[in-house]
């Protein structure tokens, strides 16, 4: 990495659950809401993503955190974190978070 790095840290809070991992490719987008055709057309692309999975094995569970931070023009942000297929160390379903981003030039 180069000399010339900027970096920032955010504090936020995480919300930890489980998944299946192979049903992410399944999303309903807001413009699949702008009317009824758009609407069936997102149902059949959903319909195909979902026995996509199954004809792949079905789907498998994963541990995400939805993190939650404030950025520096008082945006929200919300990233999903990949905690793996076993159950992460925490006691609680609601935690804090630190992100740290790091800005730089590639060499």
């Amino acid at each position: 990495m180069s000399e010339n790095t900027v970096s920032k840290e955010f504090e936020g809070s995480a919300k930890i659950g489980k998944i299946m991992k192979n049903l992410a490719t399944v999303t309903l987008k807001p413009e699949d809401l702008s009317s009824p055709v758009a609407f069936q057309m997102a149902l059949s692309r959903i319909y195909e993503s979902i026995m996509k999975v199954f004809e792949s094995g079905g789907p498998k569970p994963t541990y995400v955190a939805e993190v939650r931070f404030t950025d520096d023009l008082g945006n929200n942000v919300v990233i999903a974190i990949d905690l793996g297929e076993s159950p992460p160390p925490f006691s609680k379903d609601q935690v804090k978070a630190r992100v740290i981003v790091q800005v730089y030039e590639e060499d």
